[in-house]
């Protein structure tokens, strides 16, 4: 007696199983999040100017909601247009119920019918935001413009990108007397720039504006070999994760590195996000990737060695072998 065969599924058999769990996935974030924006990109960083829109719309009167990136999940892109039988993206979601695109959207705000489709009484209250400036800062300032008492307008765009520009203030802006200049905030960046130091460094290599945003997501952190060999002659508590292969290691190597191999990717799970990591690899190309992927584990204090060990053994430290 012979035993049935086994059927492989046929491509419509496997497409039709993707298109049912990118539609559960979509249903599942509606029901979890009240507002849920499908769009092109994500919010702090839009990629058409349709998503933009929404987002500026539905910034103007939430402080919180999620957004899904279609471009990074062809089948959720697929799955959401299918879902309402609407062709088109961005699409918006509140409370579980599908609102409309782009069209709708603006059409809502225009008739001031948003904040009650997304359960708010009206916009955003305004904030007032506090931003220091240092007395470098100010003096360069005054320089650029030739001016005792420069008007400085200052944007911080969605993905927290400051934008300074020696002009007059706009209409709407926030207006701030500093006393050395006068600081002009874009309304839409006031939140964003809340608590905002600007400072301005001079020296080999690092001359320019200097912003301390302490609402900006983590992000890496460039960092200069002159630099980093400045915090191992001060002691700094770091942890130095080399990005390289094992052959290469065996090249050359910055004393104290940890080579990025399995035991130590299971080690970083188990580490306190707050800890410093510097990463390096050969010219700082491959270790900008892992710094990247650090901070998507959640990681808040990560550096990548820019020109990676090159750089180090040209500038820093020549016993160690180039190749």
């Amino acid at each position: 007696m012979f035993a049935p065969l086994m059927t492989a599924p046929d491509d419509s058999q496997v497409t039709d199983q993707v298109k049912a769990q990118a539609q559960a996935r979509i249903e599942k974030l509606v029901k979890e999040h009240p507002v849920v924006l499908f769009m092109k990109g994500t919010r702090r960083s839009p990629q058409c100017g349709f998503s933009s829109r929404v987002v500026d719309a539905l910034d103007v009167h939430l402080l919180e909601y999620v957004t899904v990136d279609v471009l990074s999940d062809a089948e959720v892109r697929d799955a959401v247009k299918v879902l309402n039988d609407w062709p088109t993206l961005p699409q918006l979601f509140v409370r579980g119920q599908f609102v409309g695109g782009a069209d709708i959207v603006l059409d809502m705000l225009a008739a001031g019918e948003l904040p009650g489709v997304l359960g708010v009484n009206g916009p955003l209250a305004s904030v007032t935001a506090s931003v220091t400036v240092s007395a470098a800062a100010a003096a360069a300032f005054q320089r650029y413009a030739e001016q005792s008492k420069p008007v400085v307008r200052l944007v911080v765009s969605k993905d927290f990108a400051p934008e300074l520009e020696i002009e007059a203030a706009r209409e709407g802006d926030q207006v701030l007397d500093l006393g050395a200049l006068v600081l002009a905030i874009d309304p839409l960046s006031a939140r964003r720039a809340d608590g905002m130091h600007i400072d301005f460094v001079e020296g080999p290599g690092a001359t320019g504006f200097k912003i301390d945003n302490p609402n900006a997501p983590a992000s890496v952190r460039s960092l200069r070999v002159e630099e980093y060999a400045r915090w191992r002659q001060e002691g700094k508590p770091h942890l130095l994760l080399d990005v390289r292969t094992q052959g290469e290691v065996e090249l050359a190597r910055i004393e104290g590195a940890q080579l990025l191999d399995d035991d130590a990717r299971d080690m970083l799970e188990d580490l306190d996000r707050s800890i410093t990591l510097v990463l390096q690899c050969h010219h700082g190309i491959r270790s900008r990737a892992a710094a990247e992927h650090c901070i998507k584990m959640g990681f808040t204090d990560v550096h990548n060695l820019e020109g990676g060990i090159d750089a180090w053994s040209q500038r820093v430290d020549p016993a160690i072998p180039r190749y």
